[in-house]
């Protein structure tokens, strides 16, 4: 900046700021987050103590997640001044800040400080920075672009702000696209360029990076490093040295990137003349050097065969990865906000186009479509010839450095179990077992009558040792095998809630055994149930794993009053949910919204099953097997309603869903799955991974087994019910078609 000397010698009482810290948005509690507002304190002591600026010449504007009185206000008396001053950081607030106090001001020096949320506009890049009142109808925010451009002009007196900075701590990463955030439009316009008024901008990160918040520590790591290069300094010293400061604080991420510690690069800008060249690529001989990387764009050829290639192909099930792995192999940061930015395969393409890339100039679309390539082909090798011709004639005319190979695709070994009802209405079941590993493998199947449960668990430990045997033979071979990680019952909807999961399993010596369901992930499928639902069970799954699954309406919780008989075309009415936690106390509401699911077409569910449930290891009967010995308690719900539309009423015995006792309430589901939010807030159900569930339900079984085996009399029904969890998994990519077993 300005040498030391040319800058006026009164400067901090000449100097006018906004402080902003937004912790606190009315649009969700999901966008709260710890540690701007302690961040904006922490700048507002510095500027009011060694920077020397008087504080009534500082607009602090503060939205904490705790009462503000509760906040460190000590360390100087500037900032204890500001105790009664402060106010929200509301839209109205900042521009009645900017735009009507300040510029009526006697100053010099004009400083913005902002640490919170941060979105840059698709098409400008300009940076919004959304205010503590932003609601999902109308993000209200402070556009920083339009506002300095403001600053600039003649709108401000002549002779005042010569010298302008902004330090900003927030991401700038893309606004979200989902209609549901609408930012809108905010240029403030202005009058004429006054010539001679300098501007001076240090971001957190560079365009299209997140920076990264310390919630812990209540602190961002930027303002973590910018206070400890400003240490004691006035703020003359201060501004006068920024560009060292920035220098020094890019070096430190910097290496925190090589380590791997971090991806945001901070960016300095000075008299942004919108090429997007920094300061911070300046060496120290002055002489510019190259402008912050970007990826090169594909070319008029390349898009032409990318339209061919994907006319008519829906998102491949690994497109999300696909996705995640193109900013991996470009040696760059993925996007903070997770789920694919398109619906289609080529507006995927379009949104990796216009990002920034890594130092290599690679086009993030060419490792995207190699990944698809060798992963989302389906078993179609024409077309996967056609994408490796793609990206080798790309690579070649656009004179792009070699690709490493993608990941291969993780091995799984998947053991599948269905039982059906015998059409004569004997007892018991018929029953096959295929193992699913990167070929499908029948390996047991009932014959003649139809047998008792006790004989499908028994043929099902045998084939796990077998299996077993095999891997072990296999390894001997020096043939790489995986277990068995998951076991998948197909079943009758009346077995959905027969308890698989607590069927005994020898371990070790001395006859001791342990649940299934804490060995391998257990779940339940009810496919037969889907063939009215197709289009929308399989329309889920595909936006699940399109969005990494996770997102804010992935997971909808269902209590007892929303089980009515609406609730299953309310479910299949859009791609979201894909997952149900059912919250139910009453043993038919539960039932009811199983029910709904199916009709609804959700591929993911969640339960708690009643405690009466027995052991399955019943006479065979669908009754018998379900209800096994034990009764519930007096008084217990042991009512079942009946089908929609499938004509069967209540059948006795049958009380999976029926019986919700004491301690049997769905309600602690989110709190055995999800950790618990800050200041002991309720998990969030946006934060589960509903394509972790099964092993994360494992590992609640395998809790419960380990508390209950420690247990006065072994009694594995802990309070917290992870020993009753039953898990819907039903994907529609790993379905067979096979005919009856009758």
């Amino acid at each position: 900046m300005n040498p030391l000397g040319l800058l006026p010698p009164d400067l901090g009482p000449r100097t006018f700021a906004l402080v902003a810290g937004v912790e606190r948005y009315e649009i969700s509690r999901h966008w709260n987050l710890r540690g701007p507002a302690r961040d904006a304190l922490r700048f507002a002591r510095w500027l009011t103590g060694p920077g020397g600026v008087p504080p009534a010449h500082v607009r602090l504007l503060l939205s904490a997640l705790d009462d503000p009185e509760a906040l460190d206000w000590s360390g100087s008396a500037g900032l204890a001044a500001l105790r009664g001053t402060h106010r929200p950081a509301t839209e109205a607030n900042v521009k009645s800040v900017l735009f009507e106090e300040l510029p009526s001001c006697e100053g010099d020096l004009l400083l913005v400080f902002w640490a919170g949320h941060g979105y840059t506009e698709p098409r400008r890049g300009e940076l919004m920075l959304p205010s503590a009142d932003a609601r999902p109808g109308q993000i209200r925010h402070l556009n920083l672009d339009s506002a300095l451009r403001w600053w600039r002009t003649n709108l401000v007196k002549h002779e005042l702000f010569r010298y302008q900075a902004a330090l900003v701590d927030a991401c700038r990463v893309d606004a979200p696209r989902d209609a549901r955030w609408n930012f809108g439009t905010s240029d403030y316009g202005g009058g004429a360029t006054v010539p001679g008024r300098r501007q001076f901008r240090l971001y957190a990160s560079r365009e299209g990076e997140a920076a990264k918040n310390d919630a812990e520590r209540g602190a961002g790591r930027f303002t973590e490093e910018l206070l400890a290069e400003l240490a004691e300094r006035t703020v003359r010293e201060a501004v006068s040295g920024l560009s060292d400061t920035a220098r020094s604080i890019h070096h430190t991420f910097l290496g925190l990137r090589e380590r791997g510690e971090g991806w945001q690069l901070p960016q300095f800008v000075v008299d942004r003349d919108w090429d997007a060249s920094s300061f911070l690529d300046f060496p120290a001989d002055g002489v510019p050097g190259p402008a912050p990387p970007r990826a090169d764009r594909l070319d008029q050829s390349a898009w032409d065969g990318l339209g061919e290639l994907f006319e008519d192909r829906d998102l491949p099930r690994c497109a999300y990865e696909a996705y995640l792995w193109a900013f991996r192999a470009a040696g760059c940061a993925a996007p903070a906000r997770g789920g694919l930015p398109g619906d289609t395969l080529l507006e995927v393409a379009q949104d990796l186009d216009e990002r920034h890339g890594g130092p290599g100039g690679m086009p993030l679309a060419v490792p995207f479509v190699r990944f698809l390539g060798e992963q989302g082909a389906a078993g179609d090798e024409r077309w996967a010839a056609r994408v490796r011709d793609w990206v080798r004639a790309t690579r070649e005319r656009l004179g792009l450095p070699a690709l490493p190979p993608p990941p291969p695709p993780p091995r799984k070994t998947v053991l599948h179990v269905r039982l059906e009802t015998p059409p004569g209405g004997e007892d018991g079941f018929r029953a096959r077992m295929w193992l699913r590993r990167e070929t499908t493998e029948h390996i047991w199947e009932s014959e003649g009558a139809p047998v008792r449960l006790e004989a499908v668990r028994d043929a099902l430990i045998r084939q796990l040792a077998l299996v077993g045997k095999a891997l072990g033979a296999d390894a001997e071979a020096g043939r790489l095998s995986g277990a068995v990680e998951r076991i998948e019952f197909h079943v009758p909807y009346e077995l959905l809630a027969l308890d698989f999961d607590q069927w005994p399993v020898p371990r070790g010596p001395g006859g001791r055994t342990r649940p299934l369901g804490a060995l391998y992930q257990v779940v339940v499928r009810c496919p037969q149930e889907r063939e009215d639902t197709g289009a929308e069970w399989r329309g889920k799954w595909r936006w699940l794993w399109s969005q990494g699954g996770r997102h804010p309406d992935a997971v909808r919780v269902v209590a007892d009053a929303d089980a009515d008989d609406g609730l299953g075309m309310e479910l299949g009415a859009g791609p979201a949910p894909a997952c149900v936690l059912a919250h139910t106390r009453a043993g038919a509401r539960t039932s009811a919204v199983v029910e709904a699911v199916l009709e609804g077409g959700v591929p993911v569910a969640l339960w708690h099953r009643g405690p009466a449930s027995g052991s399955g290891s019943g006479s065979g009967s669908a009754s018998a097997s379900v209800s096994g010995p034990a009764s519930p308690p007096a008084g217990a719900d042991r009512t079942r309603s009946p089908r929609a539309g499938s004509g069967r009423g209540a059948e006795p015995g049958v009380v999976g869903f029926a019986y919700a006792g004491p301690g049997g309430s769905a309600g602690d589901l989110l709190d055995l799955l999800v950790p618990p939010g800050e200041d002991g807030q309720p998990p969030d159900p946006g934060a589960l991974d509903v394509l972790a569930l099964p092993a994360r339900v494992r590992a609640v079984r395998r809790a419960a087994a380990v508390a209950g085996a420690g247990a006065p009399g072994g009694d594995r029904r802990q309070p917290l019910g992870g020993d009753r969890l039953v898990l819907l998994w039903d994907d529609p990519d790993d379905t067979l078609t096979l005919r009856s077993l009758a």
